[in-house]
């Protein structure tokens, strides 16, 4: 897997974190705050494609929470940018 030197930032981290512990949260939501959070440890995780790709529309999509668009906005600034 690609090493990636980017991370979440800590407000992304929290907002993530409450996501994952909400029951309203929508499953995209949370997959998007499952794919900040492996990222915000330092880890050098990458993103993959499928979640790249979902968060990409969901940045795209006017109908997405402010929540969503956060998290995907984290997910697709540390995605391969070679895709």
């Amino acid at each position: 897997m690609a090493q990636n030197s980017k991370q979440t930032s800590s407000k992304v981290a929290s907002t993530a974190g409450k996501t994952l512990g909400s029951a309203s949260a929508s499953g995209l939501q949370k997959s998007l705050a499952g794919s900040a959070l492996r990222q915000a440890g330092g880890g050098g995780a990458q993103t993959g494609a499928k979640i790249e790709s979902r968060a990409s529309r969901a940045l795209d999509n006017p109908g997405s929470a402010s929540v969503t668009k956060t998290l995907a906005g984290s997910v697709v600034s540390q995605s391969n940018k070679n895709r």
